[in-house]
């Protein structure tokens, strides 16, 4: 399983054609730590892919056990298809679009591994998330990164456990390179 991740990671990070308003961005993430590469796949959109470790809560159908504070430290891999629908307006307003700055609709796929710690049982080794995602993106400054993105999703295990979450957030803060 852990080899069909990095296969899919690596696929689909070098397959993409330059865009001509996008922009490929190496970034370092700081809230969960990682490196993550944005490549462009259209006039305004772009495919992102980030390798990490991070804080995660539980999923109730995934996690037994526990109580109190629930975590999950875990490597995870985030896959993101970023289509941008404001970039005209902000060239109108004079706003940047540097670095992928807009607002965003997306197809978001996160997967976490084996737990490097934790205070619940989980399922499975491996778990995964997808679903529809709004989102922001920002650049602020010479290469200060904001990213806040916010959606459903659908979770399962490699076990067949499975379930549903109306609002799933994500923010990053970080680094272009």
């Amino acid at each position: 399983m852990k080899n069909i991740v990095v296969f899919v990671f690596l696929a689909l990070s070098f397959t993409f054609v330059e865009g001509q308003t996008r922009e490929k961005v190496w970034r370092i993430n700081l809230l969960n730590p990682g490196i993550e590469l944005e490549v462009p796949t259209g006039n305004f959109s772009t495919f992102s892919s980030e390798l990490g470790i991070g804080y995660f809560g539980a999923y109730p159908e995934l996690t037994f056990g526990g109580n109190g504070f629930v975590y999950i430290i875990a490597p995870f891999i985030d896959l993101q298809q970023k289509w941008f629908y404001n970039i005209n307006k902000r060239v109108e307003k004079s706003k940047t679009i540097d670095h992928n700055s807009g607002n965003f609709i997306s197809a978001r796929i996160i997967s976490k591994g084996n737990s490097i710690a934790e205070n619940i049982n989980r399922t499975s080794d491996f778990d995964f998330a997808v679903g529809p995602t709004w989102g922001i993106q920002r650049k602020y400054g010479e290469n200060f990164h904001l990213l806040f993105d916010l959606g459903p999703q659908f979770y399962f295990d490699t076990k067949g456990n499975s379930g549903f979450y109306p609002i799933m957030f994500q923010i990053n803060l970080g680094f272009d390179l």
